[in-house]
């Protein structure tokens, strides 16, 4: 008797496939900027970081939940990949009020925001973007001045979907 696997059953597995080899958690430290590209496609930005490097930039913004940064060594392979909307990483990563943490260094770290706002209360904008935190739905805000220096940041829970789902 001969086992046979249908057409559905090949594209399921073609696309369990596809999704596992564009995560950019799932590189190897090593991958060279070539293959790299090749799994993971073309980045939503690149970055030049120090020592000659490249930090290239995957996010699922402005309706998804992370932003990966693939670093890349002066030789243009793999030495780290984060997916940095993590809460464990904020205080580690965000530099408030020091004057040293600015847009470019917002940008290069989270990306594009999905939202940018204003309040009455703080002379600037509010940079938002969406995350999700043991499988629930969270908003990171930062606060950056009209100077561009980062003053603070916090984090809440992000009600909308909560609001779109029906009663």
């Amino acid at each position: 008797m001969s086992s046979r696997i249908g057409p559905a059953a090949l594209l399921a597995t073609a696309a369990l496939l596809a999704g596992c080899a564009g995560e950019p958690t799932r590189l190897a430290a090593g991958t060279s900027r070539d293959d790299t590209l090749r799994q993971l496609g073309t980045p939503t930005a690149t970055y030049t970081l120090p020592g000659d490097g490249e930090r290239l930039q995957y996010s699922r913004a402005p309706a998804g939940f992370e932003v990966n940064n693939v670093d890349l060594d002066a030789g243009g392979h793999v030495v780290a990949v984060t997916q940095e909307l993590d809460e464990r990483l904020f205080d580690r990563t965000i530099q408030p009020g020091v004057g040293t943490w600015r847009t470019a260094d917002v940008l290069r770290t989270y990306g594009r925001p999905f939202e940018i706002t204003r309040v009455g209360s703080f002379d600037g904008n509010i940079w938002t973007w969406r995350y999700k935190w043991q499988n629930t739905p969270r908003l990171l805000f930062i606060y950056i001045d009209r100077n561009g220096v980062v003053q603070r940041y916090h984090t809440g829970d992000d009600l909308m979907l909560e609001l779109l789902a029906p009663l």
